[in-house]
């Protein structure tokens, strides 16, 4: 049986430019909170909780839109390893989301080439997407990507957003051929991270020591 549309009229096959184009009109300073826009997205909602947890990483400066993109791409990691069938959010974390302009600007800067990029984004290898084994997998790969966009290492927030963008889309879409080569790149990037970055470690302590005394 079919799950029944939000209240948007959207069901959990939309892509995100359909999804996105649902919220785009009314008043521009709207807060559109997680709640509602995971609303009637079923197992497809952890892809648009990754694509709006993502949107402060787009942010050009070290750590800045890490330090809250970061730990809301962990907290869906440890959801899909756990088996979650769909996103659980904090109340605190729920009530809170984008304004609706802040969507748009995102939207409008993506749309162009977003757009060409879903004519190949669909449904294939459902098993992967759907598995439990692979969810572990996504999740644990979303844990990684989400502490290394939570450091403030320079000229890296775009690669680790947009590899999250990617993911985003494939949860969205059931991608299992996307994960699949989200898996190697993201594996490949984060061996290479742990290569050239000798200063991995010491930003890890410090970024620790600072949730601490918080």
């Amino acid at each position: 049986m079919a799950s029944p549309p939000d209240q948007g009229g959207i069901t959990p096959r939309s892509g995100l430019t359909r999804v996105l184009d649902a919220f785009a009109h009314g008043d521009p300073e709207e807060l559109l909170s997680l709640d509602r826009l995971l609303g009637g997205l079923g197992r497809s909602a952890f892809g648009m909780f990754l694509f709006v947890a993502i949107l402060p990483g787009f942010i050009p400066i070290p750590g800045a839109g890490g330090v809250v993109s970061g730990p809301l791409v962990m907290l869906i990691g440890l959801q899909l390893v756990a088996g979650l069938a769909r996103p659980w959010l904090p109340r605190f974390v729920g009530r809170r989301g984008p304004r609706r302009h802040t969507l748009n600007r995102f939207r409008a800067r993506i749309a162009p080439w977003l757009a060409r990029l879903e004519h190949l984004v669909r449904p294939r290898l459902q098993g992967l997407a759907g598995n439990r084994a692979a969810n572990v997998l996504t999740g644990l790969l979303l844990l990684v990507l989400g502490l290394l966009l939570a450091l403030p290492i320079p000229m890296t927030n775009y690669i680790f957003a947009g590899l999250l963008l990617l993911f985003a889309l494939a949860l969205l879409e059931r991608d299992g051929a996307l994960l699949l080569g989200l898996w190697l790149v993201s594996a490949a990037t984060i061996a290479g991270m742990a290569l050239v970055s000798g200063e991995l470690a010491q930003l890890l302590g410090e970024w620790i020591g600072r949730l601490r005394r918080a």
